[in-house]
């Protein structure tokens, strides 16, 4: 249901009362006036604290900061008057007591009246006493085809054309910007060259960063990262290569649905993060990072409210990846009773998202502690894969400090001896091999030469593995793992020879 039929619903059924959560004034206003005339014409007032009531002459001015006085003018029109009152800003005197009270008695009034009161807001703020009589709609940021019609408007203003795939191509980039961000950038791009051209796609996505910056809720995270600079886990390559296409209108016609997310969970270091950037880079998609942390806020409700602006705004630049690092830890308190219930309510909603979720937003999600995890989170349907990332392989080994050591030294890789590297590191996880080799470069930069394998194996001779300093937590996972609660990452990592093992014996 669009948000003017869910709108023109509520009017009809005679909610009296609305708030809607949005920072689009102009845009929700002119959308609330063509609900208005929709259902016949309905007089629409709008008030602001500065400025009182406007566009009605005879009331010009009214209950210019005033309140109360703004909500009492609602009772001061004929019963019979069908009416909508639009409230600028007006959560800001929620918290009054005679405000409070005098919604409570609109409240009642309203509802055998052909009136409503719109509660318009940049956030979501409501007092528990309110929490009844107020109805929270969102607003959604603007579908391609409102985009699709302001940008052919624009192109109309400057006499020239696009073609068909760059138009879509500038289309989609406008996703997840508001409409007065659009009309700003694209009124740049214009200013600039007297057209709109098809590389004005780079200014829009820079004003993209700009407005996820100010959420201060995602990040926008560019990455160069390829499936080719992970080291082993051949698995969960093979999974993503097969995926690669699953976003695209071919996949839509052959029936399958969009891509759910993917949970990875293993030992620190192993890989987890890059396979998140590399996915991104790999299917061509925006990767927004998304700090759990930044969820949680002081006030009562707005933890939710961000998490709901959250969603919108991940659901408006899809399809995209969403990249949650650490998932454990954000969640880990969720059965707490010390936050009054919002970290459970926060998670709550974000399960429910990612178990009804229709728009095409990946989810890739890394733990290091599944102890920690609340067990929905783990339930089919949440995501389409869990997989276990463990400790590299020998072989594995050897692939990683082949990577590193071809961006580190192309031309002179043949002279690291990788057999010997990768047999002198047991335990060493992916990171920690990457910092052996930073470890080994300072050996040789602090004596005015190259580093060589053997500067490599002192640097990790001095070097105490994650795997013997947090040897319990990796037993468990590993075990974990080998029961059947998740895909192995690797081909041939010792974790599965083992499992193989164990099912070959009988019972």
């Amino acid at each position: 249901m669009s948000f003017s039929d869910e709108f023109e619903l509520l009017l009809r059924a005679r909610y009296p009362l609305i708030y809607i959560p949005t920072r689009e004034e102009e845009r929700i206003e002119a959308a609330i006036a063509h609900s208005a005339k929709q259902l016949g014409n309905r007089t629409v007032y709008i008030w602001d604290f500065v400025d009182g009531y406007q566009g009605n002459p005879n009331d010009e001015g009214f209950g210019k900061r005033n309140p109360l006085q703004a909500l009492e003018f609602v009772e001061k029109l004929p019963a019979t008057a069908p009416a909508i009152f639009i409230l600028r800003d007006f959560h800001r005197f929620l918290e009054d007591i005679s405000i409070s009270r005098k919604l409570r008695n609109l409240a009642r009034i309203l509802k055998s009246q052909p009136k409503n009161i719109i509660l318009v807001s940049p956030q979501i703020t409501i007092p528990d006493e309110l929490s009844e009589v107020l109805t929270v709609l969102d607003f959604p940021l603007p579908l391609a085809t409102e985009i699709r019609v302001e940008v052919e408007r624009l192109l109309a203003t400057t006499g020239h054309t696009l073609e068909g795939r760059t138009l879509d191509d500038l289309v989609r980039s406008c996703q997840g910007l508001s409409m007065e961000r659009i009309r700003r950038v694209l009124a740049r791009a214009i200013a600039t060259h007297g057209e709109l051209r098809p590389e004005d796609v780079d200014l829009i996505l820079e004003e993209k960063r700009q407005t996820i910056r100010q959420t201060q809720i995602l990040d926008f995270y560019p990455t160069t990262a390829n499936i080719s600079d992970i080291g082993g886990l051949d698995n969960l390559k093979d999974w993503l290569l097969r995926r690669g296409g699953a976003f695209s209108e071919r996949a839509r016609q052959y029936g399958l649905p969009h891509p759910r997310g993917l949970l990875l969970v293993g030992i620190q270091g192993t890989g987890k993060s890059l396979t998140a950037k590399a996915i991104a880079h790999h299917w061509h998609l925006p990767l927004l990072r998304l700090d759990v942390g930044r969820l949680f806020a002081g006030l009562v409700g707005e933890s939710e409210s961000r998490t709901r602006q959250m969603i919108q705004l991940a659901e408006a630049l899809a399809p995209c990846i969403l990249w949650i690092d650490e998932i454990d830890k954000a969640f880990s308190g969720v059965d707490s009773k010390g936050d009054a219930g919002t970290t459970s309510r926060v998670f709550g909603t974000f399960v429910t998202w990612m178990a009804e979720k229709t728009s095409p937003v990946f989810v890739v999600a890394t733990a290091n502690n599944i102890q920690s995890l609340p067990p929905e989170m783990l339930r089919k349907g949440r995501f389409d894969e869990i997989f276990f990332v463990g400790l590299p392989t020998q072989e594995e080994r050897r692939a990683i400090f082949s990577v590193h050591l071809s961006r580190l030294r192309p031309h002179n890789l043949k002279q690291y001896d990788l057999d010997r590297l990768a047999y002198e590191t047991p335990d060493f996880s992916g990171a920690e091999i990457e910092q052996t080799l930073i470890e080994a470069m300072h050996i040789g930069f602090s004596q005015n030469r190259d580093f060589t394998t053997d500067d490599i194996l002192e640097a990790a001779s001095q070097i105490v593995p994650l795997a013997r300093t947090a040897q319990e937590q990796i037993q468990f996972l590993q075990e974990w793992a080998a029961a059947g609660k998740a895909r192995l990452a690797s081909k041939h990592s010792s974790l599965s020879n083992r499992i193989q093992r164990q099912m070959q014996q009988p019972d």
